[in-house]
């Protein structure tokens, strides 16, 4: 049995060792008609500073499909009224948000909403304020013809509230050499016994928690089962598991599992609050497999927290005294308490790069062993964008199996330093720590340990 993380103490030496899917699917579909109509509906009360109500009202149809509002652009005459009716055609919830702070509600599949935009006298955006929809490409644009007015009264807003402010709220910074608090807890590392059964059953809850992700630092982050990463699964070549994916967030939220191979329409579709989905697939190859939200733009859902690994037993895995499970991934700090910055992960700016969700926590609260153990490192990289090098300093590999084969055996005249893995690759490594001592972990893409990638095996 693993013993009990040593209490936290000093390891002022570490500090000169480790002080660093955007897959924005486009739909191009059926655009909308747009028609003007004379004298229809009553008149404006008042019209954009410098322009003439003309007294005519443009009614526009828009559909939201694909991502994408269509049309794209409208053109209206300057002083006209306009009203926009939007149309749902997506699988996903949508609204439609002008600079102007006009605003529809959030409407479902097949559901139509009327927006009155007012008089138009200037240039207008409109977008989608659900979390990413907008910088996925959920973005549309009023002109004019005739004389148009640029005076006040228009503003231009990006978080959908109408308040001109983009980036309300305070958002924190990362010292990846802090120090947690005094009662602080790390993430248990050591994997999972592999269960005996051959049929895996879990209900897994889609939840938007707060947490700290850093000393001093919360997110709001999109979970699976309330922690980021979610759950750790594990079964054998063989094994069925029958994941009833609950949604009790209040976005729509997906999930796809890397470990099954099968058709995704059904199973990895966006779910609504409330609404449930089971997701059923057979283990046939062995590793370690990524799952994560499903729904797009999947860069914001995996980045802010929606990832989690299965490890699926290569047949004959020999026993090992110690068994760790290491996920990286990434942080993009949005406000304080706040979903993380879809901005920065597009621009790949992380402000952090972690094992198990927080910055250098087992750095603070290290993973116990006694020399001569026989250590297993499962490692997962679930990115989104960085690539991970997993390398334990003082310690070499004598096994490692990557992505599904086996690179190296105990036995072998060579060995291994480091396991190199790009965004959703994993594997496991073994290693036999020969004396008592403080065996720093890092990724070796060493501006990633600088930024809390990082931690320490305390043999004893």
């Amino acid at each position: 049995m693993p013993d009990t993380p040593a209490p936290a103490r000093p390891l002022a030496h570490l500090g000169g060792l480790a002080t660093g899917l955007a897959l924005v699917l486009v739909a191009v579909l059926v655009g909308a008609a747009a028609q003007r109509l004379t004298g229809a509906g009553p008149a404006p009360v008042s019209a954009v500073a410098g322009v003439t109500a003309t007294g005519h009202t443009t009614t526009v149809a828009v559909t939201a499909e694909g991502m994408r509002f269509h049309p794209g652009s409208i053109t209206v005459p300057a002083g006209d009224r306009l009203v926009i009716e939007l149309t749902n055609r997506d699988s996903r919830r949508h609204d439609l948000v002008l600079g102007t702070g006009a605003r529809t509600d959030t409407i479902g599949p097949d559901a139509t909403a009327r927006l009155d935009a007012g008089i138009i006298g200037t240039t207008v955006d409109g977008w989608c304020s659900l979390p990413g929809h907008r910088q996925a490409g959920m973005v549309l644009t009023i002109t004019t013809t005739g004389p148009a007015s640029t005076a006040a009264g228009v503003t231009r807003d990006g978080d959908g509230d109408g308040d001109g402010d983009e980036h309300a709220g305070h958002t924190p910074s990362i010292d990846a050499m802090a120090t947690p608090a005094a009662g602080f807890t790390a993430r248990d590392a050591t994997a999972p016994v592999s269960p005996t059964g051959r049929v895996h059953r879990l209900d897994l809850h889609v939840q938007e928690v707060q947490r700290e992700v850093a000393p001093g630092v919360r997110q709001q982050l999109w979970t699976f089962g309330g922690t980021a990463p979610g759950p750790v699964l594990r079964g054998r070549i063989g094994d069925t598991f029958e994941i009833t994916l609950i949604n009790d967030g209040s976005l729509d939220h997906g999930i796809d599992f890397h470990a099954g191979a099968l058709a995704p329409d059904q199973p990895m579709r966006p779910i609504n609050p409330g609404e449930r989905l089971v997701y059923r697939f057979t283990a046939t190859k062995a590793g370690i497999w990524m799952y994560h939200c499903s729904t797009m733009p999947m860069l914001h859902h995996i980045g802010n927290g929606m990832y989690g690994a299965v490890i699926i037993d290569p047949p004959g895995l020999a026993p090992v005294d110690r068994e760790y499970v290491l996920v990286q991934s990434e942080l993009y700090l949005g406000a304080d308490s706040q979903p993380g910055d879809l901005a920065t992960m597009q621009a790949e700016q992380p402000d952090a790069v972690v094992f198990n969700g927080y910055v250098a926590q087992y750095a603070h609260r290290p993973l116990p062993a006694r020399a001569g153990d026989r250590i297993r490192f499962w490692v997962l990289n679930a990115g989104p964008n960085r690539t991970s090098a997993f390398h334990v300093v003082g310690g070499q590999f004598d096994t490692v199996y990557r992505e599904g084969r086996w690179q190296l055996r105990p036995g072998d005249a060579g060995g291994a330093q480091v396991l190199d893995l790009v965004p959703a690759a994993g594997g496991f490594v073994e290693t036999v720590l020969p004396e008592a001592g403080d065996y720093p972990f890092v990724s070796h893409v060493m501006v990633d340990a600088e930024r809390g990638a990082r931690g320490v095996v305390a043999v004893r």
